[in-house]
């Protein structure tokens, strides 16, 4: 009996041969045809990108609290602007007091 060999395929290889079908519509058979591998090997990358991308994706729920957070942030930057020049003024203002004095 002989012992089969796995052969390990680097990350960029299965993301091209996942490109192939997902990007430039051939199907699994051709795809994996042309490039030497089973179709289950492509059918499990597929599978696994497509794992991938959906765990990457943001529920609607986070993409509310995101854009909320990112309005909260522009309105807090604007604040500290406006509290940084009217510290200023006040301080050019005490300046100008003392130096009448």
């Amino acid at each position: 009996m002989t012992k089969r060999i796995l052969k390990k395929y680097p990350n960029d290889f299965k993301q091209e041969a996942v490109a192939l079908v997902t990007e430039q519509g051939y199907s699994v058979i051709e795809a994996a045809a042309s490039l030497n591998i089973t179709d289950k090997f492509l059918y499990n990358w597929i599978a696994k990108s497509k794992q991938q991308s959906e765990d990457n994706e943001l529920s609607t729920d986070e993409r509310a609290e995101l854009i909320q957070l990112r309005k909260d942030k522009k309105r807090l930057e604007m604040e500290r602007e406006i509290l940084k020049k009217a510290s200023e003024d006040s301080s050019q203002q005490s300046n100008t007091l003392f130096n009448h004095v």
